[in-house]
């Protein structure tokens, strides 16, 4: 898909100077950088989702206190 887009013209030189270092093209060169960034990026708004439906109904989420008691208990031993 092609567009356009408007970037400063120091960062269009240097992404063109780049570009031509790495042997790739400029929209190849874009192409990566964007999907570098999002995947870098894919859990922003994990948390905020998940609180979202926690905070709905906390209580329902409580863990039971003996079944807390039990878990405690089984890992006090433990070497972290």
């Amino acid at each position: 898909m092609k567009t356009e887009i408007s970037i400063p013209g120091r960062l269009f030189e240097a992404t063109d100077r780049l570009a031509s270092h790495l042997g790739m093209s400029r929209s190849e060169l874009y192409s990566t950088a964007v999907s570098q960034y999002l995947d870098q990026n894919r859990a922003l708004g994990v948390r905020e989702r998940l609180d979202a439906v926690y905070t709905i109904e906390p209580e329902a989420y409580r863990l039971d206190p003996v079944v807390h008691d039990i878990q405690s208990a089984s890992i006090l031993d433990d070497q972290w």
